[in-house]
């Protein structure tokens, strides 16, 4: 299968098991008040939790212990530059760089909040973590057959300059494009909380999310912030717009929470929205706010929503509006959230009616063709089309009407699945086609166990492992004729 494949890379840190050069008395000039230490900790949960924990290697190093092996002023140096320390690398350096595949950002802090970050860190000891590296029989490349390249050239063309959101890298967060065609408008979204209509090759403000939402934030910066936006598909006539978007802790009452011992991180927000003139920018009209849910951490949020774009009125799917939804890194921080049953929205694809009131919350609809609409399990959530995700990033459809959705992945597998109604599709239990031990050791994947038949896993139609790329943003079905190779 050829494949052109978009990767973004997602910044994670390295430098702290770098070296061990820490000595005694360094350790002496680490606060050790209590207000020192849960302001750090408040920072480095806000801040850090995307890529690090404890327990094992994230999408980051596991930092239990690195007061022990790095120094408190090393530390400090590479939150304030990281890209400066690793230009000073020595071996070990370049061996994580290979390992973790890209670099972390820069953070502006203040000298007292670096300080009570790295106060918190020294409360976190290393762990011993024998047995966690499984039983010998990990795949050091799960996927030996690398990816063919063809001869195929594409072109590209300059269609319109973004505007930079930030003072330094990365200067905007491009995440989705999109077309309204009852209006004949192309619309591009910055993560940081504008919404652009494009103008006559010009970028146009259409919708700024942080005016409307107070509690708006896109900081940590990975995942979260102004996550997707869709059109429905009479937004000519009916003007409704849907957004999800991230908010601060307590923000609201959320409709999907879980237990007080789990921290919460942010608040992911799904809004419909109202405009009186739906071919007028900017933006004018009303929110109303149709689900919001708790996450553990920073990544895996709701990061698209969207509609049948082959459904058309009398059609099952007309109006209907799918939704994926992350983890949130409820995982990788050892709580296990998502499920293979239908009973927590964490880790699923849901399906519902914009326009309907059946919901628990009274603000949405559940569809009577839903896989779990009518079952008879109390825990069972009928907005629920599909489960077992780690992060649904990007879903879309065939010509011939096959709904697909790209998972991101772990640390090995990057994934994309034929979804079907009331199907599980592997995660925690599976990354791709290979078994994931997830409470144990994370990064690496085994062989399919003998009895896998009992675990009813749909698989991925396509996968590849980490030598090719490290996550796929999104994809099309090429339906033109000039490059008969890609037909389909």
């Amino acid at each position: 299968m050829k494949r052109i494949i978009l990767f973004v890379l997602i910044g994670i840190a390295f430098y702290f098991n770098a070296c061990n050069n820490k000595t005694s008395s360094e350790a002496d000039t680490i606060a050790t008040d209590s207000l020192t230490i849960a302001n750090g900790q408040d920072l480095f949960m806000r801040n850090c939790t995307a890529c690090h924990n404890f327990k094992q290697d994230g999408i980051g190093p596991r930092l239990s212990g690195v007061t022990a092996e790095i120094s408190a002023g090393q530390i400090k140096d590479f939150i304030i530059g990281p890209k400066a320390v690793i230009d000073l690398g020595g071996e070990r350096a370049k061996k994580l760089v290979e390992r973790f595949r890209t670099i972390m950002p820069s953070f502006d802090y203040t000298d007292n909040e670096i300080n009570a970050i790295i106060a918190f860190l020294h409360t976190q000891k290393g762990s011993d973590q024998k047995g966690e590296k499984g039983n010998g029989e990990e795949l050091k490349n799960p996927i030996p057959e690398s990816i063919v390249l063809s001869d195929l050239v594409v072109g590209l063309e300059l269609v319109a300059q973004i505007p930079a959101s930030a003072t330094k890298p990365p200067f905007t967060r491009i995440t989705k494009f999109d077309f309204q065609p009852s209006l004949e408008k192309a619309f591009v979204l910055d993560l940081r909380g504008k919404l652009y209509e494009i103008q006559n090759k010009q970028p146009v403000v259409y919708m700024d999310i942080a005016k409307l939402r107070p509690h708006f934030i896109h900081q940590p910066g990975l995942a979260t912030g102004f996550g997707s936006f869709a059109f429905h598909p009479e937004f000519a006539k009916n003007g409704l717009l849907y957004t999800t978007h991230t908010e601060s802790p307590g923000s609201g009452k959320a409709d999907f929470n879980y237990a007080d011992s789990i921290p919460v991180t942010l608040q992911w927000v799904l809004t419909e929205w109202k405009t009186r003139q739906p071919s007028t920018t900017p933006f004018s009209g009303e929110g109303r706010e149709l689900i919001r849910i708790n996450m553990v951490t920073g990544i895996h949020g709701v990061q698209d929503i969207t509609f049948n774009p082959l459904a058309h009125p009398g059609h099952k799917d007309y109006g209907l509006l799918y939704v994926g939804v992350g983890d949130g890194g409820s995982v990788e921080e050892h709580f296990p959230l998502p499920t293979q049953k239908p009973e927590r929205i964490w880790g699923t694809i849901l399906r519902i009616d914009p326009s309907g009131r059946n919901s628990d919350n009274g603000r949405y609809g559940i569809p009577y063709d839903n896989p779990f609409s009518k079952s008879e399990k109390r825990k069972a959530l009928r907005e629920i089309y599909a489960t077992g995700f780690r992060n649904p990033h990007r879903i879309s459809w065939s010509k011939a009407g096959q709904m697909l959705a790209v998972n991101i992945g772990q640390h090995n597998i990057e994934s994309l699945y034929l979804i079907e109604p009331g199907h599980f599709y592997g995660w925690p239990m599976r990354e791709g086609t290979f078994l994931i031990k997830a409470f144990v050791n994370m990064n690496n994947v085994y062989p399919l166990p003998s009895n896998d038949s009992i675990y009813h896993v749909t698989y991925p139609v396509a996968q590849f492992d980490h030598d090719e790329g490290v996550a796929i943003s999104g994809g099309f079905e090429y339906s033109g004729n000039a490059i008969p190779e890609l037909n389909g």
